[in-house]
């Protein structure tokens, strides 16, 4: 069962998700909060799968709960997947660097929204792709570069499943490309997220770009979600 967690100022909106949510049989709304602050409270308290998360609330925006909750180790289990009726704008970026596993906009299909949180709460990272056929253009010319010597911690099998995971493959196109089998794809994929501590595919990916590793323009995929 998937523990799921609504975090929006306006009833009405967390309503309609409930709803929707209550209806699978693999999905539980474990919790409502209707700010910031009561965000990061009932997700300490009830340690849900998947957070949903409003970026615009009162008290304590969804930016600063997001980076509260991803810096408490008891919540290291919690997705966040933020919500915005935006778009592409200053926030998707200030929400991954604060942990946010990805993005949903609020217009979204029923079907992707629940597509959207099992995705998440397997891990793996979630971006609508409206929001991601700009994303990474966009990040790469407002974000000051990390240093590239951030990724020496890793072999060089690790950098290149890194670029590949940046360039938006999932496991078995990792495989296929390198010849290897998924498996071992996955093996390199979290190794290198547990040397450059980054808490999931989503926050790999901006490494990436922030460090040089991969530069806009390099392979046709943006990275949006991984099935695998």
């Amino acid at each position: 069962m998937i523990r799921v967690l609504l975090a929006d100022d306006q009833a009405l909106i967390r309503a309609g998700f409930r709803a929707l949510l209550q209806a699978e049989d693999d999905i539980e709304v474990v919790a409502e909060a209707a700010d910031g602050r009561e965000a990061v409270a009932l997700a300490a308290a009830h340690l849900p799968d998947v957070a949903l998360v409003d970026v615009q609330m009162p008290v304590l925006d969804g930016i600063a709960a997001t980076r509260r909750i991803t810096a408490d180790e008891r919540m290291s289990g919690v997705h966040v997947v933020m919500l915005t009726n935006y778009g592409l704008d200053e926030y998707v970026f200030d929400a991954l660097r604060a942990g946010a596993s990805g993005f949903l906009v609020k217009d979204t299909e029923p079907a992707d929204l629940l597509h959207g949180i099992r995705v998440a709460a397997r891990g793996d990272a979630l971006l609508a792709p409206a929001i991601t056929r700009r994303l990474i253009r966009e990040f790469v010319s407002r974000r000051p570069p990390a240093s590239p010597d951030v990724m020496d911690v890793l072999t060089n099998r690790e950098r290149e499943v890194t670029a590949l995971v940046a360039r938006g493959m999932s496991n078995d196109e990792i495989a296929a490309h390198m010849v290897i089998s998924p498996t071992t794809a996955k093996t390199h994929v979290s190794r290198a997220m547990t040397k450059l501590r980054t808490r999931d595919r989503a926050q790999l990916v901006v490494l990436a770009y922030e460090s040089g590793l991969v530069r806009a323009g390099d392979g046709s995929a943006a990275p949006w979600e991984s099935d695998h």
